[in-house]
């Protein structure tokens, strides 16, 4: 079976004509504009260099050659460069010209200023004063007086055809934008028939995936079979979004069985908490302390084992802050330390700009237990915990350190392998690590060093977020 038509194949069809057809279009309104713009362009520069022309050219002249005729102290000599320059206005505006009556003045002018600087140099040579007299009146005079008008007229002559040029660029354009939209309309009525036939081959398939898509959206995950259609793009539409929701069906599961195994994980550490032992234990230690008259301690000790039960609940939240954290570490440690005092010490230095950060609750305090009967206990001579907190660009690092007893590089190695395999081997490390890969996924959890001897570390590594994701 051939490949169905797609769409964009048929938008692409109606594309190309469309482009095709307006860029002729265009092709041919730019030429006209292009042409219009051209002879615009020459009228106006010669309109506006003939404006360059001294209006006062005649009075200059005369008056100039006046002085120097009859000697004046005022004579700055012969006016020869304002003819030249008169000559250079009239040569550029030969060189642009060609409207006949325009071409005729232009001309004029140049024949009368080469004219004009002939007669300045006669005067020059004549050395009567009645001759000079004669050639200012019956040569300069009107000589200027003609330059100045050829000048006057030619600029009219442009200036009349400017404007008859801008008569008929306003016309024809209109008449352009005329078949312009004629055209379009032209095109335009095409392109409706042919989407309403495009339409009619698409709008029964988009009618029945959008009701896949409700049925959907109201919680049916069946895998069906694909809408069936001529059209490409649907037919691969529908298939797609089977194979999501196939996917979709997939992940839930997999959510699920994340899900049941970190209710797990939390259910085995929050069972650890109510270990019998430890309350049986810190119970005795509390009645000693009252038998041994001192009820003071025996109510701080209260007060941190009822401190300690209300931090593993959390108010029912599975997420708390590093600074809610903390305060269950402490009161667990406090409540040992009375008990190990001989024994044990403790530091908690957690910086309070990371008080907010949020990680899993009985993250810390499984760890710290871990290093109290794995670390300490099994060593001579008092030990120390300590919790401290940095942060590493965007995650923070969680640290219990200890000075027990350690442990060999076999048994750490069997630790790293245990974790990260999931199996429930060593002191409750795996189950809080499993949780941090559900909850934030790789590469956060823990880390372990250790030397037999020396101490043990945990690191903890978790993003810094200072508000719960959904």
């Amino acid at each position: 079976m051939s490949r169905p038509d797609s769409i964009q194949s048929r938008m692409h069809r109606l594309v190309v004509i469309f482009c095709a057809f307006a860029a002729v279009i265009l092709t041919v309104m730019l030429a006209l504009v292009l042409a219009h713009n051209s002879q615009y362009k020459n009228l106006l520069y010669n309109v506006t260099t003939a404006s360059e022309f001294n209006q006062d050219f005649k009075e200059n002249i005369d008056l100039k050659m006046y002085y120097y005729v009859i000697e004046s102290r005022y004579s700055e000599g012969l006016p020869i460069q304002e003819v030249q320059a008169a000559q250079d206005l009239a040569k550029d505006l030969l060189n642009s010209t060609s409207q006949k009556d325009s071409l005729r003045a232009v001309t004029s002018v140049l024949d009368l200023c080469e004219n004009l600087e002939e007669k300045i140099y006669q005067i020059q040579q004549t050395r009567s004063y009645d001759s000079r007299q004669v050639q200012l009146e019956n040569n300069v005079y009107v000589l200027t007086a003609l330059i100045q008008e050829y000048m006057y007229n030619y600029l009219y002559c442009e200036s009349v055809q400017l404007n008859l040029l801008q008569q008929q660029i306003s016309r024809q354009i209109w008449a352009e934008i005329l078949l312009l939209l004629a055209l379009f309309a032209v095109l335009i009525l095409l392109l409706i028939r042919y989407s309403v036939r495009l339409s009619r081959s698409v709008t029964q398939p988009v009618v029945d995936l959008s009701r896949r898509a409700e049925d959907v959206i109201g919680g049916d995950l069946t895998v069906r079979e694909p809408v069936r259609s001529e059209t490409y793009e649907i037919r691969t539409l529908s298939e797609g979004m089977e194979q999501m929701i196939a996917r979709i069906n997939a992940q839930i599961q997999e959510i699920t069985q994340k899900q049941a195994s970190l209710r797990k994980a939390e259910l085995a550490l929050l069972q650890a908490q109510i270990n019998p032992h430890f309350l049986y234990n810190t119970m005795d230690t509390i009645i000693w302390l009252i038998e041994a008259d001192r009820s003071q301690a025996a109510v701080e000790m209260v007060s941190h084992l009822s401190d300690f039960f209300r931090h593993s609940l959390s108010r029912g939240e599975d997420v708390i802050s590093l600074g809610e954290e903390e305060q269950h570490v402490r009161s667990y440690l406090q409540i040992q330390q009375a008990r190990y005092q001989d024994i044990l010490d403790y530091a908690i230095q957690i910086d309070p700009g990371l008080q907010a950060v949020r990680l899993p609750k009985l993250t810390l305090q499984p760890l710290v237990e871990n290093a109290l009967y794995h670390g300490i206990k099994g060593k001579r001579g008092k030990g120390c915990i300590s919790v401290t907190s940095r942060e590493e660009g965007p995650d923070v690092l969680l640290q219990i350190t200890d000075n027990g007893a350690g442990m060999t590089g076999a048994r750490l190695e069997e630790l790293n392998r245990a974790m990260e395999s999931g199996e429930r081997v060593g002191f409750g490390l795996a189950t809080v690590h499993e949780r941090l890969r559900l909850l934030f996924g790789s590469p956060y959890g823990l880390t372990l060093s250790s030397r037999e001897g020396v101490g043990t570390t945990v690191t903890v590594r978790v993003p810094r977020r200072e508000k719960e994701e959904t």
